[in-house]
């Protein structure tokens, strides 16, 4: 008789119980705390009352697992947004075009998403669940292990054998120091700091608005020498809106009332102010800080068998990014895959970890690479006048270098004419290499690139891209805001549905060789979102009598 034994009963641990459930003959799901009763935040959950989405990559693969999930959640209430078609999006090259893409997000409150899915995943019986119950360590030895000690209720400890520990506990989980309790090897740990901050309120949205608004996505501008600040709104359900504030160090969003709406004002649209505005505040402010990226590398340890680590327990990013939940998702259906092929058994554990941290993989890039490149932004930008003297010499050097000295920005236009071209030949000569074809964007866009996680760790400098590629760079996130084919790149890498941004070679040859399309101005972008234009121009009529 086989038992799995899962630690944590979030969304990870659910899902991996519910995949266990059909190949264990017991699975038992130790959980710390009581589950609230309806669809409330969970007080095991440190950012259960901040903004949740589950971008499609997640959706999908929660549907996979637990068929009509989707379904259900939009029954209650959720609310699905394709991006950008159904969103207003003010990125920091500005506004996006509506574009039809298969990437999306649903957004709902944590309570509901989690009340849904734990309904279809254990309403079956198949899993044991232990409320109230810490888990206090790994019975076994660095060979095997053999199960988990835990207090039931405060009751004394106790010792559950298991074949199989899953460790689902989040970003407080014990496991390297249970694992070198019982003499395994250590974990490797790297963290990234974001210095990002956030705050959320929820408000009950006017009846015209409530469920037409658009998902709202104010990302911070570049503002040389200020804090990055920025801010979403969200639809979810009974008729309310999820507002979060962001900001870097110094610009950290405040949480009492006034401070709160200033900062939404003081942004660079005043869009999510207004709509404030026109909303009732329900509860308090809440803030968030623990936006650390942080990844332990278990797959890298030698692991005793029997053992194993999902979710944020392993692999934790930014919780700005939205990935956690979809991770955890993608985690569990890799989880099934694996057990499809190998059963519980030796061949499973030989390489589950390695499988699992595979799916985390993206996320983790993505997280790490955006957070630092805002982190060096900024840094950047405080740097002194005799630095930036330096950067704007060098640059100089480097564009003499490229360009004549006679029309410096006619041989600019030709270099990115020339670098259009060779991505457009490179297509012709190499399509269906997908690892060149990637290179394609790298070869420009990304010139210089550095191993993050190493860069990070070891606090490496980062080569700062001259002039040349700044503009190269430049042409190709404000080409995306209006081309269907990279927008549909762009936001399928951030959705999780494709493997990485800008894939489209001869959509970026077009652009790099073309006129650039011009950019939308604040009113024509939301003029795109019927209902949100005539709720402004109503506005607008009333404040002016």
């Amino acid at each position: 008789m086989t038992r799995a034994v899962v630690l944590g009963g979030g969304l990870a641990g659910v899902l991996t119980a519910a995949v266990l459930a059909g190949h264990a003959d017991e699975v038992v799901l130790v959980e710390g705390d009581r589950y609230p009763s309806g669809p409330h935040p969970r007080r095991g959950l440190p950012q259960s009352h901040h903004s949740h989405v589950l971008v499609a990559g997640g959706a999908r693969a929660l549907d996979a697992l637990l068929p009509g999930t989707v379904d259900a959640l939009l029954a209650n209430g959720a609310h699905l947004r394709g991006l950008p078609g159904d969103a207003l999006i003010y990125s920091a090259d500005g506004w996006f075009h509506r574009l039809h893409t298969d990437a999306h997000l649903i957004s709902c409150t944590r309570g509901l998403l989690d009340q849904v899915v734990r309904r279809r995943a254990l309403g079956g019986g198949d899993v044991e669940v232990w409320e109230d119950t810490r888990a206090l360590g790994l019975t076994g030895d660095a060979a095997r292990i053999t199960g988990v000690a835990v207090s039931r209720q405060g009751a004394p400890p106790e010792t559950v054998r298991a074949d199989l520990v899953v460790d689902a506990t989040g970003r407080r989980s014990r496991s390297p120091r249970w694992l070198a309790g019982i003499g395994a090897g250590e974990v490797e740990e790297v963290s990234v700091a974001t210095g990002l901050a956030y705050a959320t309120r929820l408000y009950q949205a006017p009846g015209d608005l409530a469920a037409t608004i658009p998902a709202i996505m104010l990302h911070p501008g570049v503002e040389k020498g200020r804090p990055a600040r920025g801010a979403t709104l969200f639809p979810v359900e009974d008729g309310r809106w999820i507002v979060t504030l962001t900001g870097t160090r110094g610009g950290e969003p405040p949480t009492d009332e006034q401070g709160f709406t200033a900062f939404a004002r003081s942004l660079r649209h005043p869009i999510v102010a207004d709509l404030m505005a026109e909303a009732t505040p329900l509860g308090v402010v809440r803030p968030y800080r623990d936006t650390v990226n942080r990844r332990r590398f278990f797959e890298r340890t030698r692991l005793p068998a029997g053992f194993a680590v999902v979710g944020d327990a392993a692999v934790a990013v930014n919780p700005i990014h939205s990935h956690g939940m979809s991770v955890a998702a993608l985690g569990a259906l890799r989880l099934c895959e694996e057990l499809a092929r190998h059963g519980i058994g030796p061949s499973l554990f030989a390489g589950l970890q390695a499988a699992l941290a595979a799916e985390a993989e993206r996320s983790w890039r993505m997280a790490i690479e955006q957070d630092t490149e805002q982190s060096t932004a900024q840094d950047t930008e405080q740097d002194t006048a005799q630095d930036t003297a330096q950067d704007t010499a060098q640059s100089t050097a480097q564009d003499t270098a490229q360009d004549t000295a006679q029309d410096t920005a006619r041989a600019r236009e030709q270099d990115i004419a020339r670098a259009g071209k060779r991505t457009g030949e490179r297509t012709r000569d190499q399509a269906g290499d997908r690892d060149t074809a990637r290179a394609g964007e790298q070869d420009t866009a990304r010139a210089g690139n550095w191993d993050t996680e190493r860069a990070c760790r070891d606090h490496a400098p980062r080569r700062e891209p001259n002039a040349f590629e700044r503009e190269i760079r430049t042409r190709l996130a404000q080409a995306k805001l209006s081309s269907p084919r990279l927008a549909a790149d762009f936001f399928g890498a951030q959705t999780l549905i494709c493997a990485d941004a800008a894939t489209d070679r001869s959509e970026i040859a077009r652009v790099l060789t073309g006129p650039p399309e011009p950019l939308l101005t604040a009113e024509e972008a939301i003029a795109q979102h019927p209902a949100l234009a005539a709720w402004r121009r109503t506005r607008f009529t009333a404040a002016t009598g």
